[in-house]
C-alpha cells in the first residue's frame, strides 16, 4: 500500500511499505480523509518532537520511520481476533490515542493521561495512507447522515472539545481565542455551543477573522487589539510567550487561561498572575469527547467541515499539504485523500 513515510525533518516520502493483517485485538480501516496537524507541521519542519526514535513506543511498539497521520476517518476493511462491534463495511471515526488500560489515570479514566500517552500517526503507523491498522478501542462507528469527510475533523474538534470542558465554561462568559488556525475556530464554534456570552476572535489574518465570524465570533480583531481585562476566559491556540501575555492581559481578575498551543519554555509575571488571582489550565488531547461530537454532528447537524480549505490526494501530500501550510495563511486544514 502507499503511505506517507517520515524519516526525518524534511523527509517524508509517500512510498508502498507492506502492512500484515490485524492481529488480536486490532482492525485495519481503509483510510477515506486524513487532515494534517500543527503537530504533523512540527514533525515535517524540525522534528522529532513525539516520534519515538531508536525506541519503540510501548503501546505502538513502533519508531521511526513510521506513518504520519492522527487526525483520520474510513471504513472497515477486516477484523482482527478478538474483536467484538465492528465488522466490514463499518463506516468509523478515529481516535487515536495509545492508552495501555493499567496505570492510575487510565484506571481513572483520564486515559489521555496514559503513562504510555500516545497517537497514531505520531508514536505509531497512523492514517496518511490507504489502509491503516489500529486497536480497536480507537475507533467509533458513524450514524448514517455523517459524512467520512465531516469524522476526519473530530479528532481536531475533540481537542477543542476538551479545552472547552477543561476551561469550566459557564453561561453568559465573554471568551477570548487567540490563534484562529484549526483548533481555535473549533473553539470558537464549540463555545458559542456550549453557552459563551461573547467570543472574541483574534489572529492576523483577515480571512481567518471573517471566518471565525461565520461560525458565531462577536467580534473578531487583530493580533494585538484584545480589549484588555475584559474577558472571563481566554483559549490561547498559538503556542508562542507573546500570545500567552495577550490572554492573560485580555483576562479579568479572578480568570482563565487555557493553553492549547504547543509551546516551548513560557514566561509570565508571576507578581502580576498571583495579585490577579488568575489561572492557567493546561489542557493535552481529549477524552470521552468524540461520542459527544458524534452526537452534536448527527443529532444538532453541526458541521466542523468549515476548517477544510483544501483536499490533496497522498502523492501531494509533501508540496500540496506540508509546504503549502508552511508557506501561506490561507490554507487552514488539508485533509488527505489516499
Amino acid at each position: 500500500m502507499r503511505a506517507a513515510v517520515w524519516y526525518g525533518a524534511r523527509d517524508v516520502r509517500v512510498e508502498d511499505v507492506k502492512q500484515g493483517a490485524p492481529g488480536r485485538g486490532e482492525v485495519a480501516v481503509s483510510v477515506a480523509y486524513c487532515g494534517i496537524c500543527g503537530s504533523d507541521l512540527h514533525e515535517y519542519a524540525d522534528g522529532p518532537h513525539a516520534i519515538p526514535i531508536g525506541e519503540p513506543h510501548p503501546e505502538s511498539g513502533r519508531a521511526a520511520p513510521l506513518t504520519l497521520g492522527h487526525e483520520f476517518s474510513g471504513t472497515v476493511a477486516e477484523v482482527g481476533p478478538g474483536v467484538a462491534g465492528f465488522r466490514p463495511g463499518d463506516r468509523v471515526a478515529v481516535e487515536p490515542h495509545y492508552r495501555c488500560g493499567r496505570c492510575a489515570r487510565c484506571l481513572a479514566g483520564e486515559y489521555n493521561l496514559c503513562r504510555h500517552f500516545g497517537f497514531a500517526g505520531l508514536m505509531g503507523d497512523g492514517g496518511l495512507a490507504e489502509r491503516a491498522v489500529l486497536p480497536s478501542y480507537m475507533l467509533h462507528r458513524l450514524p448514517d447522515g455523517v459524512s467520512l469527510r465531516q469524522a476526519a475533523v473530530f479528532e481536531p474538534a475533540a481537542v477543542a472539545l476538551h479545552g472547552v470542558r477543561r476551561s469550566g465554561l459557564r453561561d453568559g462568559e465573554t471568551v477570548a481565542v487567540v490563534g484562529l488556525g484549526p483548533i481555535g475556530l473549533l473553539v470558537v464554534q464549540l463555545a458559542v455551543r456550549y453557552g459563551a456570552g461573547e467570543v472574541i476572535a483574534c489572529d492576523p489574518s483577515p480571512s481567518r477573522r471573517a471566518l471565525a465570524y461565520q461560525l458565531g465570533a462577536s467580534a473578531a480583531v487583530d493580533a494585538g487589539e484584545l480589549p484588555p481585562g475584559t474577558a472571563d476566559l481566554a483559549f490561547e491556540a498559538v503556542g508562542a510567550e507573546r500570545t500567552l501575555r495577550d490572554c492573560l492581559d485580555a483576562t479579568r481578575r479572578g480568570g482563565r487561561v487555557v493553553l492549547l498551543g504547543l509551546g516551548g519554555m513560557l514566561a509570565v509575571d508571576g507578581f502580576a498572575l498571583v495579585n490577579n488571582e488568575q489561572s492557567i489550565i493546561g489542557s493535552v488531547g481529549y477524552r470521552d469527547c468524540h461520542p459527544e461530537l458524534i452526537r452534536l454532528a448527527a443529532e444538532e447537524g453541526m458541521d466542523f467541515t468549515s476548517i477544510v480549505t483544501s483536499v490533496v490526494p497522498l502523492d501531494d501530500v509533501v508540496r500540496g499539504g506540508f509546504e503549502t501550510l508552511m508557506n501561506t495563511m490561507e490554507e487552514i486544514k488539508v485533509l488527505v485523500r489516499p
